[in-house]
């Protein structure tokens, strides 16, 4: 939580130590995972299997040592930990647990070694390389986790109990390898206190936000800040902004980097001016393009700017800084105009926090099943209780006492029904996402460079990724 990135998060934040979760920041320098070792055992996951019944559908063997390597960024580690002292009641062992906001440079030789962990948190700026790990056929498929009975319900399976989402975003092509534990929801972040004292109401479009940005401004408070350090955390609310008005199928053209996907889309070139429009007015905190994910955070926390945008795991993240009485809350996506493919209401809200099974490790079977642990309703309500983030898990923390951002988060999610985006693009190219079109959000935030450049300079960035052999590609 948060990721995606995270980022997805992938996010940082998901990525780079933010979800930590996100890495969430990060992600600028993507690890590349290592090319040499073997995929491990051939056998899909039999690698030490045991027995199985209707108390171990997945065939655990007792006694097996356990190993799992956790991202310890802004949602920490002890939710998975208390999933693993459950494992090693029921089975007999310890797991040997390693926390960490280095997950790539610690496992690249482990992998090109072939002697991965078995569970691994894959997120932060320093994340391996799903794609490649896939691709070379070292992660583990968990179609048999899917299709196992839940913990909760044994008559209902594993794949019932997730957001469908969750089944599309952990595929790589045809195998299910990535199971995204939590849930993010990435908007518009603000404070509903600071919103009331002023008398001021979440905008609904994109004409009323630059109507109080002015507003704010004259009251001697900066409406945006973000983590310019970071310029990616802007593509949670850009990309999904571009999404809600120009409609999902234009949105997949981007994600597939199909040919003037970004230059034929009228909803790139209104959605990018408007982020030309508050660099030119001026309406980001002085300074922004110099902070961290966490100095941003702060900044807002303290009332220096009323709008941030992130994902749901900012509220864990900027727990230390965040007033009691703040009200921490996360609105929907602006309306473009009466033209929008997407209804008012749509938020983007998708599975982050990825983690994966090693196939060479040393118990894969028991890697899947500390999963099918930590997919209980049990743990999907602890880790929404200790980081305060919904999981992939549809419904565990219904009729629970929420945190106000999580209550907000998940009341969003609820509202918007079907109408729930998931961005594919930051996870499928990161390079591309977080390098490359980081780059140019920079200089158009900075007010040194205009949208048209950005569109421009986009699509040659998507065309070249998209014929450039060495990448693989994926399509939704």
């Amino acid at each position: 939580m948060g990721s995606t990135s995270e980022f997805n998060r992938r996010d940082l934040v998901k990525r780079a130590a933010a979800l930590g979760i996100i890495a969430v920041p990060a992600m600028g320098t993507l690890s590349a995972c290592a090319t040499g070792g073997g995929g491990g055992d051939t056998d899909n996951g039999t690698k030490n299997k045991g027995e199985t019944s209707a108390k171990n559908p997945l065939g655990v063997k007792k006694g097996v040592p356990m190993e799992a390597f956790i991202f310890k960024g802004g949602l920490g580690d002890q939710y998975a930990k208390d999933a693993e002292a459950d494992y090693n009641k029921t089975y007999g062992v310890t797991v040997k647990h390693t926390g960490t906001q280095q997950v790539g440079p610690k496992l690249q030789p482990r992998f090109a070694g072939g002697n991965p962990p078995d569970v691994i948190d894959n997120s932060g700026s320093d994340h391996l390389d799903m794609n490649k790990l896939s691709s070379q056929g070292q992660l583990q498929d968990l179609t048999t986790l899917l299709d196992a009975p839940s913990l909760d319900d044994p008559k209902k399976k594993v794949r019932d109990t997730l957001y469908p989402s969750t089944l599309e975003k952990g595929k790589h092509k045809d195998a299910f390898d990535v199971l995204y534990y939590a849930f993010t929801v990435y908007g518009t972040w603000y404070s509903s206190r600071l919103l009331k004292d002023r008398g001021w109401e979440y905008p609904t479009s994109f004409d009323d936000m630059i109507k109080l940005c002015a507003e704010i401004k004259k009251a001697n408070v900066a409406p945006w800040t973000y983590p310019g350090k970071y310029p990616y955390y802007v593509h949670f609310t850009m990309f999904a902004q571009i999404a809600k008005i120009g409609g999902l199928d234009k949105w997949i053209a981007i994600d597939n980097l199909e040919p003037k996907a970004w230059t034929s889309n009228d909803a790139v070139k209104q959605v990018v001016e408007h982020y030309e429009e508050l660099a030119a007015k001026k309406y980001f905190l002085e300074g922004s393009q110099g902070l961290t994910h966490i100095q941003s955070q702060t900044a807002w926390t303290r009332g220096k700017a009323v709008f941030i945008p992130n994902g749901s795991w900012v509220e864990n993240e900027a727990a230390p800084t965040t007033p009691k009485d703040f009200g921490m809350a996360v609105g929907p996506l602006f309306d473009g105009g009466s033209g929008d493919k997407m209804p008012h209401g749509t938020v983007r809200a998708e599975p982050s926090e990825p983690f994966i099974v090693a196939k060479g490790g040393e118990n894969p079977v028991g890697g899947m099943e500390l999963l099918r642990i930590l997919l209980s309703k049990k743990h999907a309500q602890n880790f929404a209780t200790k980081v305060k983030s919904l999981t992939s898990v549809q419904g565990a923390t219904d009729g629970m006492q929420l945190s106000p951002g999580l209550s907000s988060a998940a009341g969003l999610v609820k509202k918007g029904g079907e109408n729930l985006l998931m961005i594919q693009l930051p996870e499928w190219y990161p390079k591309l996402t977080d390098e490359k079109l980081g780059g140019l959000t920079s200089q158009l935030l900075t007010g040194d460079m205009k949208a048209a450049e950005w569109i421009k300079k986009a699509q040659q960035y998507a065309d070249e990724f998209a014929k450039d052999d060495s990448v693989t590609k994926f399509r939704r």
